[in-house]
């Protein structure tokens, strides 16, 4: 029972009592329910992988999104993790393609351009009729290093590379905002 306390515990917002709680539920469970729970995990990571075009999961070599006609494919939005495909999908405002970098330059984690996704966005952009490229990487460091190397690699290819907008976030109060996010907002603000 401790072994699994621990593997759960080493899963992402998982800690040590949510880890405990989990396999208490599953040790009250029935035993198809476990049975059911070992199957799926088994089969999701023998049958989602990562797309040939974009590096997004899929169950099949090309997924959903670049499979889809009705997407703009002049429209590249650059992500670090598939897990930002999802969220951004969730506005239901984007209709262009995705390319997942799969992480971000990190030099304390060891990762430099070549662990990245990166030349395979600029064979892309060279193969396609690619007119924009939207780098939605993260607003921390890595992420903004990351940014500022896509846009270097890519200044000399005739595209137009954006940046999405980072600033205070709707809901919330400005006397709330931290200074870097309140500068941030101050300086790409729009106008009306």
């Amino acid at each position: 029972m401790s072994q699994l306390v621990s593997a759960l515990s080493r899963l992402p917002g998982i800690g040590r009592r949510s880890a405990e709680r989990i396999v208490f539920y599953l040790l009250k469970a029935r035993h198809d329910e476990v049975d059911e729970l070992s199957r799926l995990l088994i089969a999701v990571k023998a049958n989602v992988l990562f797309c040939e075009t974009c590096h997004n999961f899929s169950d099949q070599k090309t997924c959903h999104i670049c499979r889809d006609p009705g997407r703009d494919p002049g429209l590249i939005c650059v992500v670090e993790d598939p897990k930002d495909v999802i969220a951004i999908e969730k506005t239901g405002i984007f209709v262009g393609l995705y390319h997942v970098l799969l992480g971000a330059l990190s030099a304390l984690e060891g990762i430099g351009p070549g662990e990245l996704r990166i030349q395979d966005l600029v064979e892309r952009i060279k193969k396609g009729r690619v007119r924009e490229v939207i780098l939605a990487t993260n607003p921390n460091t890595e992420g903004e290093t990351t940014a500022l190397y896509i846009a270097k690699v890519l200044k000399p290819l005739p595209i137009k590379i954006s940046r999405i907008a980072h600033g205070i976030p709707v809901g919330s109060m400005v006397e709330y905002a931290d200074q870097a996010t309140l500068s941030r907002a101050m300086d790409h603000r729009t106008a009306l």
